[in-house]
């Protein structure tokens, strides 16, 4: 199969050029990959290295004034923004069985909640609501809704410090673009962009500006990853040389739900042929290999299998008379039911990386890291140690995974702090207590004014694995060069140690 051809590049980024200039309508990313590589090879401009702009500046240290509480705003009030339960999506995220970044935010001590936007009006008014019932004694949020120009307004007010964007993909980085143009904080939902000229646009923005674009990666501050981040930090695992990890998550039914991200997300499906969603994987195993300070993502090959179980699952319905499913039935999808991606970085370290959200699997990110002295595997979660007696554990002269007795210990001795310190908070909290973590984190960085632990230049490496998956399927499993959005600074630059002291 190939990639569309029916808009050029030059279109799309002229539309997001139109971002904060009163665009009325989504920048569309439909057909962005108007220039498919050929079969025999893979272009090189799409991997090309870009200058810096003049008078910009790196943002890897950046540094800003320290703040005794942090202003949010939040675009996109949908349920990763809002929150919802299984029977009842009208609850406020207080009594939501799933709170999502609101209820997470207000749920933050030193952070304040001064404006909520969304076109839909009755959704601001539902945020107002939650926001009254966790945080009575705040002053009430600054309401922008009802048009699709609101956000605007929104990022060119002055009563925020930061804004978290949870809207649809396409609208990630044109938002983002305009809130660090206003002099805030970008805090981008996954993936933060889903091109390589969008990323670019993003790093370049950020040193531009002087402002942090932060892409809200949960997976990063999930018990398990930090777990083993804390691990391979302190050497448990000697020498790293392989992980695997991937987004493995039935959606199908999703994908069809009205009213739900399913409207646009499903469009990808039909316009992108490989990993639509690398970053939930990618994005902790990168910061075990230390990406982007001290290595680098180097190249990839990527082939997916055929395109059915989408296609499958909505045929099904329809003959099985559900008429809801019948405006579907013309739809053509393109994007294979699992991607695997494999991935070399510039330290030889080899990834797989694997994206399945149509095959009636459980869920998982494999979450696997291997090196000289030892393996972790998620899904379930297990460990074996090559050198066990050096954390007093018996050996039994293999490699076998550790009893439940030392892997708790093993468990206990390298948890994440922030876990101990934050778990009487994490009641609710989305996905296990990772989002807790992260936005109290996130924003905690911002407080004190220092860097977050995830930059922009770690959201357009994560991200632009969507398009260049893509490239390389098109070309017939073509090797593609991973862009450098460090521009070389990765060689001396050093992981964040503070997450552990």
């Amino acid at each position: 199969m190939t990639l569309p051809k029916n808009r050029s590049r030059r279109k799309f980024l002229k539309q997001l050029a139109l971002a904060g200039a009163g665009a009325l309508a989504a920048p569309s990313v439909f057909g962005a990959l108007a220039n498919p590589p050929e079969k025999n090879g893979v272009k090189n401009s799409v991997s090309a290295m870009r200058s810096r702009a003049p008078g910009a500046k790196p943002v890897w240290a950046l540094e800003t004034s320290p703040l005794e509480n942090v202003r949010v705003a939040l675009i996109g009030l949908g349920r990763r923004g809002l929150g919802y339960t299984p029977t009842n999506k009208n609850k406020p995220a207080e009594q939501c069985a799933y709170r999502g970044l609101l209820g997470e935010i207000l749920n933050v001590p030193f952070a304040q909640v001064t404006a909520v936007c969304d076109v839909d009006s009755a959704r601001a008014e539902k945020a107002l609501k939650t926001c009254r019932l966790m945080r009575p004694e705040m002053p009430e949020p600054e309401i922008y809704a009802g048009t699709r120009d609101a956000w605007e307004n929104l990022c060119e007010s002055e009563n925020a410090d930061v804004v978290f964007i949870a809207t649809p993909w396409q609208w990630h980085v044109p938002m983002a673009i305009r809130t660090m143009q206003c002099g805030k904080h970008a805090f981008v939902e996954v993936p933060a962009a889903v091109t390589v000229e969008e990323c670019w646009a993003l790093v370049d923005a950020s040193e531009q500006t002087q402002r942090h674009c932060v892409m809200l990666e949960n997976c990063c501050y999930g018990d398990e990853e930090m777990f083993v981040l804390n691990m391979a930090r302190r050497g448990v695992f000697g020498t790293l040389t392989h992980a695997e990890c991937a987004y493995i998550h039935d959606l199908r039914a999703m994908l069809y739900e009205e009213g739900s991200e399913g409207d646009w997300r499903r469009e990808f499906h039909k316009i992108f042929n490989g990993n639509l969603y690398p970053t939930h994987g990618l994005a902790p195993v990168c910061r075990y290999f230390d990406v982007n300070c001290g290595d680098a993502l180097d190249y990839l090959v990527s082939m997916s299998a055929p395109e059915c179980g989408l296609s499958a699952f909505r045929n099904g319905k329809i003959s099985g008379g559900n008429a809801d499913f019948g405006k579907y039935g013309r739809e053509e999808y393109i994007c294979g039911d699992i991607n695997t991606t494999l991935i070399k970085t510039a330290l030889g370290r080899t990834i797989l990386l694997q994206h399945d959200v149509v095959s009636p699997r459980p869920y998982s990110r494999i979450n696997l890291l291997t090196g000289t002295e030892a393996t972790f595997a998620g899904y379930p979660p297990r460990l074996a140690l090559g050198v066990p007696a050096e954390y007093d554990i018996a050996a039994d002269g293999s490699s076998a995974w550790l009893g439940e007795r030392d892997f708790s210990k093993m468990r206990n001795m390298f948890r994440s702090p922030l876990w101990t310190q934050l778990r009487d908070r994490m009641q609710n909290s989305g996905f296990g207590g990772m989002d807790y973590v992260m936005c109290f984190r996130l924003l905690d960085c911002i407080r004190r004014g220092i860097t977050p632990d995830i930059t922009v230049y770690d959201a357009a490496t994560w991200s632009c694995i969507v398009e260049l998956s893509a490239y390389s399927v098109s070309g017939g499993s073509a090797p593609v060069r991973i862009p450098d959005f460090t521009r070389g600074a990765w060689r001396t630059l050093k992981p964040q140690k503070e997450l552990f002291a």
